[in-house]
């Protein structure tokens, strides 16, 4: 595995954080890229597996953060040009908090596996299937809490099993065009 300047030294440069900056940017444009459903269908999760791909785990986490604290603030960040803690607090609340539990163990097990292709794609199933962990019971809690006792199995048709195969589809084409924009910009991991 080939680490990085940064990673040995742990200092972000100023070019670190204008990457990072830019892919919290490009997340925010992916989430306003919406259809209306009970959890909406976004790219956020494509722009998330794209700053992994792009910018690796530790600046594509700090990607993640810097979005989710943009829409913490308030900034309208989130589906449906959404921000602000209530947006954390409703149905779908508990995907984007996802984005973040999902960068970190993608961050660990690029730590661990390195980045080889293969393993990138396996790596961003694990992260995309925390997601889906995170945001699940988080819906299942603001649903039973607002209307009342639903299944898990009704859940995951509602808010999981709708989304498998775009997801699966937005994983490769980060990992595509990922490499791509790698080979191109001056980008280090």
């Amino acid at each position: 595995m080939r680490t990085s300047t940064m990673e040995k030294n742990k200092k972000l440069t100023a070019a670190d954080l204008v990457y990072i900056a830019v892919f919290a940017g490009i997340m925010a444009v992916c989430s306003w890229i919406s259809i209306p459903a009970a959890v909406p269908f976004t790219m956020q999760t494509f722009a998330v597996f794209f700053a992994f791909a792009v910018l690796g785990g530790r600046r594509g986490t700090l990607a993640v953060l810097v979005y989710i604290l943009m829409g913490v603030v308030g900034l309208p960040v989130f589906a449906g040009f959404q921000g602000g803690i209530g947006a954390l607090a409703g149905a779908s609340g508990g995907y984007i908090i996802g984005f973040l539990g999902s960068a970190l163990v993608m961050w660990g097990m690029e730590k661990l596996a390195g980045r080889k292709p293969w393993m990138q794609v396996l790596i961003m199933i694990l992260g995309l299937l925390v997601c889906y962990a995170f945001g699940t019971a988080w819906f299942m809690v603001v649903y039973m809490a607002s209307t009342g006792p639903v299944g898990l199995l009704t859940v995951l048709g509602w808010c999981v099993f709708p989304f498998l195969l775009p997801d699966v589809l937005k994983i490769l084409l980060a990992l595509v065009l990922g490499k791509r924009i790698g080979k191109y910009a001056a980008i280090r991991r």
